[in-house]
């Protein structure tokens, strides 16, 4: 199809900053750009009908990690990188409520937990050691003397099975994925950004000083500066970046009259999660049960994964209860060799900011915020 002279000079015009990937990173990079000088002229640009890595295809979690994959993660990365990641974390939770009423993104502040089975036969001295020790770290990002503590009274309260100890945090909520990212998006359209879908950009060049975005349409696009924002998929564009995929999938029950719990729950270090979605339960994770086979930008359920969740769902969540699951879906989150995101400059005025290691949702408005500086 021909292109209008009124398409080239607008829809596909030249632009200042041209950002590939409409998810949460792309769009909050987007809001920052425009904050700090709102005539650059923007387009982010996404090769699905809507984001479908893993901004629409999450659980609906506003955490910032439990206490077994905090710890893990400072045995792994070191106390000061952990600190890190758990503070820009934080501090995007909380521009994502002071951006957005609470009924525009479904967000609700219902805690959040974490479930220690029975067979991980943990000490419970041990455990309030490093809460404690938790406690006494986050204290200067939370502002809480106890952000995480141990809450073994609500076990039965919620019905749960095989359980030795339950960790509560009060500082965890849950949202609306979908209502999220349109409120964003509806966001950023209105500082003037323009989203164009379903542009495949298959190959970048360098022409004259300006990008070149070869792509799916028959209009090449043309940017002073760009930003890859795709997470795991950034790699089919930039394969020497540390960035691979990780397939997140989920569950969803039907509705189980008077459900006992509500909340966010993490278990094994946060690989598997789940929560209420008003009376039904939502669940999801299981990764470490097929890491291999879980490294893949497929995203068709498993049956393997499933049925892992289906039983950790009868077994530990909702013994004894009736129930069918309505529900299937993944997500490709991105991950690599270390957790922390991966935001640097490829080649001079471009850039990627990539890797969020499942914790898009909170990360998105703080590395928004970082790769905005940059590129300014």
């Amino acid at each position: 199809m021909q292109t209008s002279i009124w398409e080239k000079e607008s829809f596909y015009a030249p632009r200042d900053v041209v950002i590939i990937g409409s998810g949460f990173v792309g769009l909050w990079s987007a809001y920052y750009l425009k904050k700090k000088n709102p005539r650059l002229s923007i387009l982010i640009v996404d090769r699905g009908n809507i984001p479908t890595g893993a901004s629409t295809r999450n659980a609906g979690f506003a955490c910032f990690g439990s206490v077994t994959e905090l710890i893990a993660d400072t045995m792994s990365m070191g106390e000061e990188n952990m600190l890190d990641i758990v503070e820009m974390r934080y501090k995007g939770l909380r521009k994502i409520r002071r951006t957005f009423k609470n009924s525009t993104i479904g967000y609700q502040e219902n805690g959040g937990y974490e479930l220690i089975a029975k067979e991980q036969a943990t000490d419970v001295n041990v455990l309030r050691s490093n809460i404690d020790w938790l406690n006494q770290k986050l204290k200067p990002i939370t502002g809480k003397t106890k952000t995480f503590q141990i809450a073994d009274e609500k076990i039965s309260n919620f019905g749960f099975a095989e359980l030795s100890h339950l960790i509560e945090n009060k500082l965890e909520g849950q949202l609306h994925a979908g209502k999220f990212c349109q409120a964003l998006l509806r966001l950023v359209q209105s500082m003037g950004v323009t989203v164009l879908n379903n542009i495949d950009v298959t190959h970048i060049e360098k022409i004259n000083g300006r990008f070149e975005l070869i792509n799916s349409i028959s209009n090449p696009l043309l940017a002073e500066r760009l930003l890859i924002c795709t997470n795991a998929f950034a790699k089919q564009l930039l394969p020497e970046l540390d960035v691979q995929p990780a397939r997140g999938q989920i569950l969803v029950t039907s509705p189980i009259p008077g459900l006992k719990f509500k909340g966010t729950f993490h278990y094994d270090e946060g690989f598997y999660y789940f929560r209420n979605l008003g009376e039904r339960v939502l669940l999801g994770g299981a990764r470490n049960k097929a890491f291999d086979e879980e490294t893949t930008y497929d995203l068709v359920t498993s049956e393997k994964i499933q049925q892992e969740l289906e039983t950790f769902l009868r077994e530990k969540i909702l013994p004894g209860e009736t129930f069918t699951i309505e529900h299937r879906w993944s997500g490709i989150m991105g991950v690599g060799s270390e957790k922390k995101p991966l935001l640097k400059e490829i080649q001079d005025g471009m850039f990627c900011a990539v890797r969020m290691s499942g914790m898009g949702v909170a990360l998105a408005p703080q590395i928004g915020k970082i790769i905005a500086d940059k590129l300014h």
